[in-house]
């Protein structure tokens, strides 16, 4: 299945909470659409992998994602390597998207940084002739999709472009509280986190409205990238 756009995440929850609204607005435009999970989250101090599995298909029936998958690197311990870059290159030549969206160049969290060098790589050497891989016996063919862009999370970084999501929070909302035993609950008895109290989640309106006030609208997702927008993405978006 080729997909129009496809979002990399250190761990499930990732783009969720970062780009689902474009995911979604792309969707509804007609385009296809999936996320790969580098890890599964399996280091968190909420849930465990099998509610972090069961919550990301949830979040992706939401989101009304084509395709799903994850990597399972290793929480916390993935490396960029050869045989990891490979993975990924797999992932991207068999879905052959247009547009890759991947974690934030820097944050709080250190898979996140090297997540996105790790996809950004992948990217690359997905396209050289010379790199072979194999999918369930078959050769596949070199793949480089036309953009790259990192999403924003925890840390604050300008952006270089924000997408107006006004019309697609309620459903972003719907995907990250799909994550229920990771975010704000009253009534679980599971330890504090960060992540898990009211004002985080309050903290994710207040950024989404920063972007989207940049814009002039009322909700907004920013992205950076290393290369100059072309016509063709804003066609795209």
């Amino acid at each position: 299945m080729k997909l129009d756009i496809l979002a990399f995440g250190a761990h499930p929850d990732d783009v969720e909470l970062s780009c689902s609204g474009t995911l979604y607005k792309l969707k509804k435009q007609g385009k296809k659409t999936g996320i790969v999970d580098l890890t599964k989250g399996e280091l968190g101090t909420r849930g465990t992998e099998q509610t972090r599995k069961e919550e990301a298909h949830r979040a992706a029936e939401i989101l009304e994602l084509d395709a799903r998958e994850n990597l399972d690197l290793g929480d916390g311990f993935f490396e960029i390597n050869k045989e990891n870059k490979l993975r990924i290159v797999q992932m991207l030549r068999k879905y052959r998207p247009e547009i890759v969206l991947a974690n934030a160049i820097k944050d709080r969290h250190t898979d996140h940084g090297r997540g996105a060098e790790l996809v950004k790589e992948s990217v690359f050497i997905a396209g050289l002739a010379k790199v072979e891989t194999e999918l369930e016996g078959k050769k596949q063919k070199p793949w480089r999709p036309k953009h790259l862009f990192n999403y924003i999370q925890f840390q604050h970084i300008p952006p270089h472009f924000v997408i107006d999501i006004t019309n697609e929070w309620a459903v972003k909302e719907r995907s990250i509280l799909a994550y229920e035993t990771q975010f704000y609950n009253p009534d679980s008895d599971e330890p504090k986190t960060l992540i898990s109290s009211e004002m985080f989640l309050k903290l994710l309106e207040a950024r989404a409205r920063e972007f989207g006030a940049a814009i002039e609208v009322v909700y907004g997702e920013g992205f950076t990238t290393d290369k100059p927008l072309t016509y063709d993405l804003l066609s795209i978006l």
